[in-house]
């Protein structure tokens, strides 16, 4: 059963089952054309997605960031995270700085090197989605992300939510 809005039917099973082949197929075209892939490289070369996906979650951030605030973001483990930004500090592209609230803690920030690598991983991705998206209406880029954003934070939001019976 879906929920409804006051005035507006709910989805019916055979409009979600329709929409689910489009999924399938997005999904499969990002792998398949290797899209994160070959924004990584352009980051760098020798870094891995995850490390990336780091040096990203800061530059979006705008501001230095604890290791579990970052894990939050890329909705990974802390280890993970700790283990990457080892890599990081190893390469010279992030440091940890001393967090001003609680001495007993550190931030990760990112130096010029990680920012210039995180910004060419963002550059090569929205130049591709640039592409994909020129020939579009302005309104229906702006509807698409305005929906993605919402799309992007419900599912998020549910997500997060306990499973039934936990």
């Amino acid at each position: 059963m879906t929920p409804e809005s006051p005035g507006e039917p709910g989805l019916s099973p055979d409009d979600l089952l329709a929409v689910l082949p489009r999924f399938t197929r997005l999904s499969s075209a990002f792998n398949k054309g290797r899209l994160v892939d070959r924004a990584a490289e352009a980051a760098d070369p020798s870094l891995d997605r995850p490390a990336v996906g780091v040096l990203v979650s800061l530059l979006a951030a705008g501001e230095p960031l604890r290791i579990g605030e970052i894990a939050d973001r890329m909705q990974v483990v802390g280890p993970h995270v700790t283990r990457q930004v080892q890599v990081l500090e190893k390469r010279r592209l992030v440091r940890r700085i001393a967090d001003p609230r609680d001495r007993r803690a550190s931030l990760i920030e990112p130096t010029e090197a990680g920012n210039e690598a995180a910004h060419r991983y963002v550059a090569s991705l929205l130049g591709w989605f640039a592409e994909v998206l020129a020939g579009w209406p302005r309104q229906d880029r702006d509807d698409l992300l305005r929906l993605l954003a919402r799309f992007a934070d419900d599912v998020t939001a549910r997500l997060a939510l306990p499973e039934e019976g936990e």
